[in-house]
C-alpha cells in the first residue's frame, strides 16, 4: 500500500505522515516513511525546484513508491505533489494508492511558516516556491482531504480517522 500525502508547505504533511508511522509501524514491519525533502537528500541533492527538476524528482517518487510496494513494503509517503499526472500514473501503476490532500488556506500557510519560506519568497529571496511563483494545482479526486486549519490535536484526530482506512488495507 502506497498512502499519498499532499499538500504545500507547512501544511502538515511532514507530522501527519510521522504520527501514521508511529502509530502503525509497531505491527507492520514492512512500512516505511518517505519525505519529498528526505528523498532529495537521499539522491544527492541534484535537482534544483524549477518546474522541469520538480518534474524529475516526481517522477523518482512515484517510481520508488511502486518498487517498494510492488516489493511488499507500504509507503507512507509525504510530498508537495504538483502535477496531476503523478497522481495518474500511481493510481495507474501502483496496485493500492491512497491520496490524501492537506488542505490549508494560504493566509494559514504564510502565517504558519515554520520553515521561513513564505516570508523569503514574498520578498523575492526564494525562487520557484510553490504557492507563490508556483501555482499549487489541489488533487483532482483525492481518497481523503483534511483540512487543517486548526491545532495539531485536530490533524492528530483527522490522523486517527485515517489510520482507521489504512488498518482496513494493511
Amino acid at each position: 500500500m502506497v498512502v499519498w500525502l499532499i499538500g504545500m508547505s507547512g501544511s502538515g504533511k511532514t507530522t501527519l505522515g510521522k504520527y501514521l508511522y508511529e502509530k502503525l509501524k509497531p505491527n507492520h514491519s514492512n512500512l516505511i516513511f518517505l519525505d519529498g525533502d528526505v528523498i532529495r537528500e537521499i539522491m544527492g541533492n541534484d535537482l534544483g525546484h524549477s518546474i522541469e527538476d520538480r518534474r524529475k524528482n516526481a517522477y523518482r517518487i512515484t517510481r520508488l513508491c511502486k518498487f517498494l510496494d510492488s516489493h511488499g513494503i507500504s509507503v507512507i509517503c509525504a510530498v508537495l505533489s504538483i502535477f496531476p499526472e503523478s497522481h495518474e500514473w500511481n493510481r495507474a501503476n501502483i496496485k493500492d494508492y491512497y491520496e490524501v490532500y492537506l488542505e490549508v488556506p494560504f493566509e494559514t500557510l504564510s502565517q504558519r511558516d515554520p520553515k521561513g519560506y513564505y516570508k523569503k519568497a514574498l520578498k523575492g529571496e526564494i525562487a520557484d516556491f510553490v504557492g507563490v511563483d508556483i501555482k499549487f494545482p489541489p488533487p483532482k479526486d483525492p481518497h481523503m482531504t483534511i483540512g487543517n486549519n486548526g491545532s495539531i490535536a485536530d490533524l492528530y484526530k483527522s490522523g486517527d480517522r485515517l489510520l482507521e482506512i489504512i488498518k482496513e488495507r494493511l
